[in-house]
């Protein structure tokens, strides 16, 4: 069952994730310029996603399911996604010569509504 879980929700955060990447790219350039490459190493990206996309199984969805309501769902998920966005965010901030504030707050905000929804989708499919 918590392979299937995995599946729901990595399927769920590639979509939404993807749809983000996209239309915020311009946003992302124009703040990181000279840190961004030239194009994404998937390699890092794929292990990324497996470890992350676990991480919200075991450490969101599990205890949403074992709750038995989707508001744990959402605020497992969210605190997850903010603690783990933070996490880089803030990581990036304080190490690198340039990784401005603007894009701290975005990206934590986005990481909190993205695992909080991805955890809820999940948590509506195996409820």
């Amino acid at each position: 069952m918590i392979f299937l879980q995995f599946v729901v929700a990595a399927a769920a955060f590639l979509m939404f994730d993807a749809v983000w990447l996209k239309s915020m790219s311009g946003f992302y350039r124009r703040h990181l310029t000279e840190l961004m490459a030239p194009k994404p190493d998937f390699r890092y990206a794929a292990a990324f996603y497996l470890i992350y996309i676990a991480g919200i199984v075991f450490f969101a969805l599990q205890p949403a399911l074992q709750a038995g309501s989707w508001p744990s769902a959402l605020g497992y998920g969210a605190a997850l996604g903010f603690f783990g966005y933070a996490t880089y965010d803030l990581t990036n901030a304080a190490t690198l010569k340039s990784w401005p504030a603007v894009v701290v707050v975005v990206d934590l905000a986005w990481g909190t509504v993205l695992t909080g929804l991805i955890t809820l989708v999940t948590w509506l499919v195996f409820a």
